[in-house]
């Protein structure tokens, strides 16, 4: 399995890292006055982060193929639950014996 599919725990710090430099670099933009001199560099860190946060939100949902099987067996004990397979009988053993004598 390839590791573009799966988010790991380091790719997440790095991700909040870069949430947290945008965070301060707008802040730091703002107290010099210069927020909107700066549209062309904040552009640039915006598409960054946003194609990071897309990458994040695929991959930290995505379902290895071990985790869907899982999944799919648990859904169908689920389903099994609702039909039961087996069909309760009006047999009893007293019935059996009537028909004996």
């Amino acid at each position: 399995m390839s590791d573009d599919q799966t988010y790991d725990a380091g790719r997440a710090r790095n991700l909040e890292a870069l949430l947290l430099a945008l965070a301060q670099q707008i802040t730091d933009l703002h107290a010099r006055g210069e927020l909107l001199r700066n549209a062309g560099n904040l552009m640039r860190l915006l598409g960054d982060v946003r194609s990071e946060l897309f990458h994040y939100e695929v991959r930290a949902t995505y379902d290895t193929p071990e985790v869907a099987e899982s999944r799919r067996i648990v859904q169908q004990a689920l389903e099994a639950q609702d039909s039961p397979t087996w069909q309760r009988s009006e047999w009893t053993p007293d019935a059996e014996d009537d028909r004996t004598s």
